[in-house]
């Protein structure tokens, strides 16, 4: 995903309200050194050095969506207990009300414990809830749940196998949420899809879907045919999307029943704690922002990449997501970007009521008479597109030995310029094709030449749009640079 892509959707997704219902758990991390080995068993020592605590599971959930953008309603259960307190103060400090949690008198709050040496994660401790949820918690949660839909854009189940995810709450949490017209996504558990049956999308991972399918899940072929298996027991679920680590993701949507692969990049892996927590959370705003399904999964997986880059349960804003596109992108600027995207975005711009203006050239030395045209074309249009030659092109137009700069040079100092909004490189010996692609509604060159004659131009008009001749500065160009060089 390019970054422009990127930034449009985290936009889209600001402020969008997820009803987070779901799991609860109080996550540690101890941190310290490892230096010896125990006299008393052959395991090593931990010397601790700090201890953290945050929320885990669905308040997990919760923390990436509200660092993400978005705005998370918690609705969960934990015990009478030290654990459950400090659960509370943390979903308030994060949502900004802790009183959808529901306290369950003789119940432990499920508690996870992780030891990290050197950076690495030794072990794991985890304290599960014995006592199952009660007939009062269950009637009192749906019933908040049935409160806080109207206030809401998506529903999300995260469902972590503690128990406050039962089948019951779970269908009772559906039937609510499609009867108020909001889409549920969900994080599954266990091997019962049938408790989600309605949902919008259902996102397990590959060895969730493995042991949910009886299937292998080990190549693409083998993950479109897990899917189906799945797909033919959830006659009412619109979409079921795997994630697949390293691989990817995978969808498969509708009716239609074909899978979409989408492939990430690859990346240094520093902790994949949380990330299906991150992926789930970008997943469920992209919904609440009507964003189609496979742009959701790319953001999904731009987001979750981003997470595992960093340690512990970690939480990823919009601008480490959007350095992670911009670290994605073919060139070192996200406003370098390809006549197909140019194209996609310079439609989107017109159906916002922008006007998309157009120019180009070679710019081979950029001198302050490029600037003044730039400047002008920026002056009549709401967003500038910019045509560049590319290298071939240049020496076709210009001769041997030009062009001076390569065009990876070129279209870096381009897109630096406060003007200029996107850069696109083309081959052709006129922009004739990338202006018929991009379809702008102005298209500005210098008074040198002659509108009518300018490639491009009566089609600009035949649309409506219009040809503008740009005041030049007198004596400047290229050429006459190259030639005083020469001299």
């Amino acid at each position: 995903m390019q970054r422009h892509q990127a930034a449009g959707l985290l936009n889209a997704i600001a402020g969008r309200r997820a009803l987070v219902v779901g799991d609860l758990l109080f996550d540690v991390f101890v941190y310290g050194q490892t230096r010896r080995i125990s006299r008393e068993a052959p395991v090593p020592i931990l010397s601790e050095t700090r201890r953290d605590h945050m929320l885990g599971g669905a308040g997990n959930l919760a923390r990436n969506i509200e660092s993400l953008g978005g705005v998370p309603v918690v609705l969960g259960v934990v015990g009478d207990d030290a654990e459950g307190e400090q659960v509370q103060e943390l979903v308030a400090e994060c949502s900004g009300d802790g009183s959808g949690v529901i306290v369950q008198a003789g119940r432990s709050t499920p508690t996870k414990i992780r030891y990290v040496s050197n950076n690495q994660q030794m072990f794991c401790v985890d304290r599960d809830p014995e006592m199952a949820l009660s007939e009062d918690t269950a009637r009192l949660l749906i019933a908040r749940v049935e409160a806080a839909l109207a206030g809401c854009d998506v529903v999300v189940l995260s469902d972590y196998g503690r128990g406050t995810l039962t089948p019951e709450v779970c269908r009772a949490v559906i039937r609510a949420a499609d009867l108020a017209g909001k889409p549920v996504c969900v994080d599954p558990r266990g091997t019962d899809y049938s408790r989600y049956d309605g949902a919008y999308v259902i996102k397990p991972n590959a060895g969730e879907l493995a042991e949910e399918s009886g299937l292998p899940t080990d190549d693409d072929e083998a993950v479109e045919a897990a899917l189906e298996a799945v797909k033919d027991r959830l006659s009412s679920t619109h979409a079921l999307l795997v994630t697949r680590g390293a691989q990817g993701m995978s969808l498969l949507e509708g009716a239609g029943r074909h899978v979409v692969h989408h492939r990430g990049r690859v990346r240094s892996v520093f902790d994949v704690s949380g990330a299906g927590d991150t992926a789930l959370a970008a997943l469920a705003l992209a919904v609440a922002a009507d964003v189609e399904l496979r742009q959701a999964m790319a953001l999904a997986d731009l987001a979750a990449g981003t997470a595992v880059g960093k340690a512990g349960t970690a939480t990823v804003s919009p601008e480490e997501v959007l350095m992670d596109a911009f670290a994605g992108s073919r060139m070192p600027d996200w406003r370098v970007i390809t006549r197909d995207e140019a194209a996609e975005l310079a439609a989107s711009w017109r159906a916002e009521g922008l006007r998309v203006g157009f120019t180009n050239g070679c710019f081979d030395i950029l001198h302050p008479g490029h600037l003044s045209v730039l400047r002008h074309a920026r002056s009549v249009c709401d967003r500038l597109v910019v045509g560049l030659n590319d290298d071939a092109s240049v020496t076709r137009l210009k001769g041997e030995g030009r062009p001076i700069n390569p065009a990876r040079h070129r279209a870096l100092m381009l897109a630096a310029l406060e003007s200029v909004d996107r850069v696109v490189l083309f081959a052709e010996d006129t922009p004739e094709a990338l202006i018929r692609a991009i379809a702008p509604d102005v298209l500005v060159k210098g008074a040198d030449y002659v509108a009518d004659d300018l490639p491009g131009a009566a089609f600009v008009k035949e649309r409506g749009g219009e040809v503008i001749l740009a005041p030049l500065e007198p004596g400047l160009s290229t050429t006459s640079i190259v030639e005083r060089l020469k001299g």
